[in-house]
């Protein structure tokens, strides 16, 4: 299995790194920031760097979009992992163009209330986790795993 796993650096990459039983024996590459936490975290890994900032920033995401058709032909993965932020906006909707399954994991510090990626990604993902019984309320149709980082 192929999987990609994007994120922002900082917790978003933290937490997806810490998925490591699902992706270890996986072939597999990432999409995250080139900062200096994600060049120390991934290193030896395959990783593609975004650009950033992407919250609330048109280039950026203009960007990354072409970033993302230019990397997932290429890479062509079978499912896609993120827990956000924005720059996993452009991979999850041509990911699905492309026939990858999407699992996003909303952040555990949002209970009452979505993300503004959870809102975007949610109607395409093939699952989404969320962390509290209680978000269920924002996302119906999600998977409640409990704690999982």
């Amino acid at each position: 299995m192929n999987i990609c796993l994007v994120g922002s650096s900082g917790g978003h990459l933290a937490h997806l790194h810490m998925l490591e039983p699902i992706w270890k024996k996986n072939n597999r590459f990432w999409v995250t920031f080139d900062k200096e936490d994600a060049q120390s975290l991934l290193k030896g890994e395959r990783m593609y760097p975004c650009y950033y900032p992407t919250n609330r920033n048109l280039k950026a995401l203009v960007k990354n979009t072409f970033l993302a058709f230019k990397v997932l032909l290429k890479e062509r993965p079978d499912v896609i992992f993120s827990s956000g932020a924005a720059v996993a906006v452009p991979f999850f909707y041509i990911g699905k163009l492309l026939g990858s399954k999407l699992i996003y994991i909303e952040v555990f510090d949002r209970i009452d209330k979505p993300t503004v990626t959870g809102r975007l990604v949610y109607p395409i993902t093939d699952r989404f986790i969320v962390q509290w019984e209680e978000e269920k309320k924002v996302y119906p149709k999600a998977i409640c795993l409990g704690s999982i980082f």
